[in-house]
């Protein structure tokens, strides 16, 4: 037992050595990252020919889940107080490279925005009352919009699936 101290020393003295302090503002910035990357790929599946369409009547269309996205980020994403200006949009566009445009500025707006936070700043409050989540830390207020966007991104798989269509993610290689 005692000849294996050493050798479990050695081989964890070098990991430990180089382990990263952990970051609030680099965690939230990669999970938003990681985030638009699945977004874009799930806009992308969706033929333009089918933006227009929903799944039952009263339900949004394609085209405007993605831009009730890019507005749910822009808004939440502008409550940090970023000095990035938030993108030009038009929620009634109804051209799919005009959608998806919006939804990708909205993301680059949001890796924007955080990009210029600190772990400190993230704690602070937002410069923003929002009705739905009242009072909040900044870092509070990417976690809404990211949880937000997955509840919209898990309504989209639907749609895709009532066309045919394997989601980006669920697809194997």
């Amino acid at each position: 037992m005692r000849s294996l101290l050493p050798v479990a020393l050695a081989l964890l003295l070098p990991h430990l050595a180089v382990a990263q302090p952990v970051s609030l503002q680099d965690n939230a910035l990669q999970d938003w990252t990681r985030l638009k990357d699945t977004m874009m790929k799930i806009a992308a599946a969706m033929p333009e020919d089918k933006f227009g369409y929903r799944a039952t009547p009263p339900e949004r269309t394609w085209g405007e889940q993605l831009l009730h996205v890019a507005e749910a980020n822009i808004v939440q994403i502008g409550r940090l107080g970023s000095k990035a200006p938030p993108p030009a949009s038009d929620m009634k566009e109804t051209s799919p490279a005009a959608i998806t445009h919006t939804l990708e500025a909205s993301f680059d707006f949001g890796i924007a925005a955080l990009k210029e936070q600190t772990d400190q700043g993230m704690l602070a409050a937002s410069t923003r009352f929002d009705r739905f989540m009242g009072a909040s830390t900044k870092a509070r207020v990417v976690y809404y919009v990211i949880g937000h966007t997955w509840d919209i991104y898990g309504q989209m798989v639907v749609y895709l699936r009532l066309n045919g269509i394997t989601p980006p993610a669920s697809q194997r290689f």
